[in-house]
């Protein structure tokens, strides 16, 4: 009786050992795949997320621009015509109504704010 809970124990032991092992590793694996996808990717969408848009309003007194532009990807967004923030005040002093732009928008504290503005070629 003695021989076979011996024997038990140690092929529960050796289950255990493996199962901790391969868990440990899926995990390694996860957390360097992870790392991996968050770096270049995210400076890549940067560029790739420019949208054309079009100047609709300049409002300098409460530091928003309205757009009218197209489908915002990032934001999960159709396109539309709609008030941004502004990241930084300059933004305001480069766009007049009637300018074609391309232009990034993120969520920042809640608030759709243009985040970089380039003068359409």
């Amino acid at each position: 009786m003695t021989i076979i809970k011996h024997g038990v124990l140690r092929h529960t032991c050796v289950a255990l050992v493996t199962l901790l092992a391969l868990a440990g590793s899926a995990h390694a694996q996860t957390a360097q795949t992870a790392d991996r996808d968050t770096g270049p990717t995210t400076v890549a969408s940067a560029s790739a997320d420019l949208v054309d848009g079009e100047v609709r309003k300049v409002d300098k007194d409460n530091a928003k621009i309205t757009l009218k532009h197209g489908p915002l990807k990032n934001l999960d967004m159709p396109g539309m015509t709609m008030v941004f923030g502004v990241g930084e005040p300059a933004m305001l002093e480069r766009v007049q109504v009637g300018d074609k732009i391309r232009f990034v928008a993120e969520k920042v504290d809640g608030k759709f704010t243009l985040v970089r503005i380039e003068p359409q070629p």
